[in-house]
């Protein structure tokens, strides 16, 4: 596996193709290969594509890329797809827009199945996007299952985040009411030639008056950060030397429409982070989360492991009896000293 890692920094695309197998199945060999690349990652700027299904967040993504490709950026996709709760497939479809990437060498499609991880995507995520940044893609987008209103997770991973919005798919208090908007550093109204994309648009503008009164410190990408109402005048390509102002760009992912001034908004974002300092902060955020999780997964392996079978169902026996609490059923396992 550390010779097919190394193959992957050599841009063997077939050597890509098998670890990102191994890594989304989370076998030891996939593991390997991850410590083997970490190293190599950092450089690519990470992209959120997120929002409600219907929207048309994969036409979006596959004119996006095409964009980038213009540029001459090299364009991974992972696409996650909703698994089913009953059978646990997953269709996998989401290529099938995105016919006019296929046969470009400098663009790479992976399609993954969610296996049934809320917040809009999967578990092994986060170990594919830093493949596909070892491996030297200079953008990875990041497409989500159609997301509700509390799926925000695409936020802690993704440098910017794309929320897409369609006209009639609500009215103004649904607008205002969907908590994912508030993890939007960049809102698309895609479908712009479809009727009501103005009432969707003051809709969205009315949201984002209401999110910057004044003055408030508020939450985001685990951050503080003050907003002040009289800096919304800067421009939406020029922002704040401390503030970014969250723009709303109309596109017709059919026809590309508005796609432009988008990936232009995209890069400003970029030059942003860098340039405030706020790119960095937010990696540290990503990789002390990444972190945390890793940490409670193998304490939780550890003490399976340690602790038998027979133990936890007494423990959870006693529990269901109302004897302990889960608390302190957790405390008294918790207290053995070969834990």
């Amino acid at each position: 596996m550390t010779s097919l890692a190394h193959s992957v920094l050599t841009g063997n695309r077939l050597a890509l193709a098998r670890l990102l197998t191994q890594v989304e199945n989370d076998t030891p060999a996939g593991r390997e290969g991850l410590n083997v690349l970490f190293a190599h990652t950092g450089q690519a700027h990470l992209i959120g594509v997120t929002g409600a299904p219907g929207t048309g967040k994969s036409s979006l993504v596959n004119q996006l890329a095409i964009s980038f490709r213009k540029l001459e950026k090299r364009v991974a996709i992972v696409a996650v797809d909703p698994s089913s709760p009953f059978t646990g497939g997953a269709v996998l479809g989401d290529r099938v827009r995105m016919r006019d990437l296929s046969g470009d060498a400098g663009v790479f499609i992976r399609s993954m199945a969610s296996r049934g991880s809320l917040g809009g995507l999967a578990q092994a995520t986060a170990a594919m996007v830093q493949v596909f940044d070892a491996a030297g893609f200079d953008v990875i987008l990041i497409e989500t299952v159609g997301a509700g209103q509390s799926e925000v997770d695409i936020a802690r991973l993704a440098h910017t985040t794309l929320v897409v919005e369609a006209p009639g798919l609500g009215d103004d208090i649904q607008a205002i009411k969907a908590g994912i908007l508030e993890i939007a550093d960049i809102l698309v109204i895609n479908k712009a030639d479809h009727a009501g994309v103005e009432s969707t648009e003051r809709a969205l503008k009315s949201m984002l008056d209401l999110a910057h009164p004044v003055e408030k410190v508020f939450q985001h990408h685990g951050q503080s950060l003050a907003v002040v109402r009289e800096e919304r005048t800067h421009s939406a390509s020029e922002p704040a030397a401390n503030l970014w102002v969250t723009p709303i760009w109309r596109t017709v992912a059919t026809d590309g429409s508005g796609l432009a001034e988008l990936v232009g908004s995209v890069q400003a974002h970029a030059a942003f982070l860098r340039q405030s300092g706020e790119w960095s902060m937010r990696e540290r955020a990503r990789l002390a989360a990444e972190f945390d999780l890793f940490i409670q997964q193998t304490l939780v392996d550890r003490f399976r492991a340690r602790v038998p079978e027979e133990r936890i169902d007494q423990v959870l026996e006693s529990i269901q009896k109302r004897e302990f609490s889960p608390r302190e059923a957790a405390n008294v396992l918790l207290s053995r000293e070969d834990i």
